[in-house]
């Protein structure tokens, strides 16, 4: 019988904070995730870096693999308030940098300034199509709080881990795929804080099996946080898609976004102005809802592509809530040729 949420908890308390008490009671343990599996997900968050971490980290693995845990994912995330005193002069470590994530050759970021944009349906169809154009693909779902990625390719399921270390993610429509989405219920909320979700993504990024990929799409959540800033960090990101509707709202904060990865040195390889314009389906009238030009106007002050202008359709909405991206669901039609010229300049571009 699977391992319930109480049993888990039950378990841990037997497991020693080095700082004092038990990992439950201390505070050490959060954000615990018990699947419909048993499968066991959580976050040890430490005031500060400590080999006697690793060594509780190990415990409780073990302790709950021999309880009868399938898979055991913990992340452990460690901030300082301010750097140990040095007792000599030392030789400054040189930093890090972005690093590549193995196997994957390129990495798009696709991003915008505000939620309700139709980043995610971009994101979900942009893959499907570079997976037409014969590219090996993979799509991440680092929108961390609002995970629609499952939903929108038709995936369904939690991801296996076959030792414990490593994530296998799932496919479907040619694309390779991982999600928080895949590892929480559908309705249950996802509270994070910073070093929690900078965690998870790292372990997303790194741990997960993504196999050869030619180019790995990334759907960011909206905003300029600590998700955008860890993934420009932490990885090598090719450059950055953004995409807007025509409203002078939306473009206000796509500016933001714009600013960001230039602050980051991530290349805007274009930007796509998203719900152009809405043809009535009974008499043909063209109307824009949002307005148009304002992203193409945006693009040229910037000096870059404007790579596409999507239009606001019922059938891509339908589409991407079916599980099959409009690119799949109806290749010849108007909207899906829009995000499929998209893919093939990418791949024309070197870009992907």
């Amino acid at each position: 019988m699977a391992l319930t949420r109480d049993a888990v908890l039950t378990l841990l308390k037997s497991v020693n904070d080095p700082a004092g008490g038990d990992i439950v009671s201390s505070g050490l343990m959060r954000a615990l995730n018990v699947g419909d599996d048993g499968a066991v997900r959580f976050v040890m968050e430490l005031a500060s870096p400590s080999p006697a971490y690793d060594a509780v980290k190990v415990q409780a693995e073990t302790l709950l693999k021999e309880a009868g845990a399938p898979m055991v994912s913990i992340v452990m995330t460690a901030h300082q308030d301010k750097a140990p005193p040095q007792l000599k002069p030392s030789k400054p470590a040189a930093p890090a940098g972005p690093q590549k994530v193995p196997g994957v050759d390129r990495i798009i970021a696709i991003a915008s300034g505000k939620g309700g944009v139709g980043k995610s349906t971009v994101s979900a169809n942009l893959a499907c199509a570079l997976a037409q154009q014969g590219r090996r693909v993979g799509l991440l779902d680092a929108d961390v709080y609002g995970p629609s990625q499952p939903r929108m390719l038709g995936v369904s399921g939690r991801p296996a881990s076959p030792d414990g270390k490593t994530i296998l993610p799932l496919r479907n429509h040619g694309v390779t795929m991982m999600s928080i989405g895949l590892m929480t219920n559908e309705d249950q909320a996802v509270v994070w804080r910073g070093p929690m979700l900078m965690g998870a993504l790292q372990q997303m990024l790194m741990q997960v099996q993504w196999g050869a990929l030619d180019v790995l799409i990334v759907d960011l959540p909206p905003g300029t946080g600590d998700v955008q800033m860890t993934l420009a960090q932490k990885a090598d990101v090719t450059g950055a898609i953004i995409v807007s509707t025509p409203q002078d709202v939306a473009l206000l904060d796509a500016r933001k976004g714009i600013d960001m990865f230039q602050q980051l040195k991530v290349p805007i390889l274009g930007m796509i102005e998203n719900m152009s314009t809405h043809i009535c389906s009974n008499c043909g009238h063209e109307e824009h809802v949002f307005g148009h030009g304002g992203v193409a106007a945006e693009a040229k002050r910037l000096d870059v592509p404007l790579l596409a202008e999507i239009p606001l359709h019922l059938d891509i909405r339908l589409a991407a809530d079916g599980g099959a991206p409009i690119v799949v669901s109806a290749p010849d039609s108007p909207q899906a040729k829009a995000f499929a010229q998209v893919a093939a300049n990418l791949v024309t571009d070197g870009h992907a």
